[in-house]
């Protein structure tokens, strides 16, 4: 009855915070509700020993991103190869704000799922490459040369996006 109460409580103070760092990682809500309830149902099957381990809640984290790197090695597999029309543009949007954090979400996705954790981790998470290494369970070398590729990966779409933004005619407003 003890470990019911101790995990009904790490759930109740960490939840908030594993659902916003797997929506990131993530990019979708449904994704992140389902891989957190997984993830959080197998931490209770074994939560004396998570428990009693020095930082239960790195140890959940890393639950989570071999969670998502597997669900998005599962997807590969199954998802359809035909290219999907995203319905949101960054040239409609109005709000500059929401046209930088949906280039961020867009310049994620095209990341590969270790790049993407890394990513998130390092500066959602604020984890060094060590801290990053140990949940990701690979060298520190590891991650610093998957986030260097991720970074400049994204460089190369942001700057994909400002050269067609440069090229584009200007928009001509209505005449009344």
């Amino acid at each position: 009855m003890r470990d019911e109460e101790s995990f009904a409580q790490f759930v109740a103070a960490r939840r908030g915070a594993l659902l916003k760092f797997v929506m990131v990682l993530t990019g979708d809500y449904w994704l992140t509700e389902e891989i957190v309830t997984d993830v959080l149902g197998r931490a209770f099957e074994q939560w004396d020993r998570i428990e009693a381990m020095a930082e239960p809640n790195a140890y959940v984290r890393r639950m989570l991103v071999n969670e998502h790197i597997s669900w998005r090695r599962r997807w590969a597999r199954t998802r359809p190869t035909d290219p999907v029309q995203l319905p949101v543009t960054l040239q409609s949007t109005a709000d500059d704000d929401l046209a930088d954090r949906i280039g961020i979400v867009t310049g994620l996705a095209t990341l590969t799922a270790r790049q993407r954790a890394i990513v998130v981790l390092r500066y959602y998470e604020c984890l060094t490459d060590v801290e990053i290494a140990d949940i990701l369970v690979c060298r520190a070398t590891t991650v610093r040369s998957h986030a260097s590729r991720a970074l400049q990966r994204l460089r190369l779409d942001v700057n994909r996006e400002v050269a067609i933004r440069e090229t584009a005619p200007p928009e001509q407003e209505p005449t009344r």
